[in-house]
């Protein structure tokens, strides 16, 4: 297969770093240092108390590697509608995309018989862009389970974690989701099939929009937020609506807040995505990890006090910061 990775950070150069080690024909779209370290050096990558140099092909133009078989976009969410004409020139009629963005992808509420059906959220493709450039058909839906950092451009650091989890947006199971499964478990990957990925998305979800923009506001470690009596209390109170409103839309989330909270703090002194963020000056993820889930519970009507709380507390620390997404 020829398999592109679009955004060459921790997460994206841990993907590709991975399947390039596997034998797989892995190129990756970057840009800037990233761009000019991996054509020169490769990615380098630490996981499991050993370092590789991976070589790979990198360009800064979609047009450079002309259509794949797999695409990976692995850009934060906030830079993902902008690359919509970017992904569709490396797709053909059977190429496969998949989204590593945290929060809910902009597909979620556009397969048929969902609950709130062709809702658009703002926070995530405000334009439709992607929705309009991209065929929900060459979609799967994806997962990822691991804390990887990048200490420099080019460079991966791999701290836990491999689980991909992928599936149809309508659910199910089908012969291309179970195939590419069996190759990334070949790759090294944890890989598993879901049958209901908008599901697990979501519980993936309700540790995103507690920890994230909390870890903004302190500047704290999950596992520190979470030793901490008040702050666990506010998640406990974040989670319960959050699983509210994804019951309101129909998901079985057959999960509670405590035990949703001890599986993030078994993950040990871990920073979130969104303060690595805020200490490298990124533009933070607020909207397509909170702020979506707050357009959700509008739609359905879900009066969420909390959650709307610390949403208007981390976008005004994004803001104060020249973090907030435009």
């Amino acid at each position: 297969m020829k398999i592109t990775v679009v955004g060459a950070g921790a997460i994206g150069g841990w993907l590709a770093a991975r399947l390039a080690l596997a034998g797989e024909q892995v190129s990756v779209l970057a840009r800037g240092a990233t761009l000019a370290r991996i054509a020169a050096q490769g990615i380098e990558l630490h996981s499991g108390g050993e370092r590789h140099r991976v070589r790979v092909n990198a360009a800064a133009e979609a047009a450079a590697l002309g259509p794949q078989d797999l695409v990976f976009a692995c850009v934060k969410a906030p830079a993902l509608p902008a690359l919509a004409p970017a992904l569709r020139r490396l797709m053909h009629d059977d190429t496969l995309l998949l989204s590593a963005a945290n929060g809910l992808p902009w597909w979620y509420f556009l397969p048929p018989g969902v609950a709130c059906q062709g809702l658009s959220l703002r926070g995530v493709d405000p334009l439709r862009a992607l929705e309009q450039a991209i065929p929900l058909p060459q979609v799967l839906g994806l997962s990822v389970f691991a804390a990887c950092h990048c200490p420099q451009p080019g460079v991966v650091v791999h701290g836990a974690g491999s689980r991909l989890v992928l599936g149809e947006p309508a659910g199910g199971r089908s012969a291309r989701a179970l195939a590419l499964a069996d190759r990334l478990r070949g790759a090294g990957f944890a890989a598993e099939l879901s049958t209901d990925i908008r599901r697990d998305i979501w519980v993936k979800l309700l540790g995103n929009a507690c920890f994230n923009p909390v870890s903004l506001l302190t500047g704290a470690a999950s596992d520190d937020m979470i030793d901490d009596p008040k702050l666990y209390g506010l998640f406990m109170r974040m989670m319960e609506e959050a699983i509210g409103v994804g019951g309101r839309l129909g998901l079985v989330l057959d999960v509670e807040s405590a035990q949703r909270i001890a599986q993030s703090r078994q993950l040990g002194h871990i920073k979130t995505s969104m303060l690595q963020d805020l200490e490298a000056g990124r533009t933070v993820e607020i909207e397509a990890i909170l702020g979506a889930l707050v357009e959700c519970a509008a739609a359905v009507a879900m009066p969420v006090p909390t959650l709307d709380a610390v949403l208007g507390l981390a976008r005004q620390r994004a803001r104060t910061a020249g973090l907030l997404q435009p």
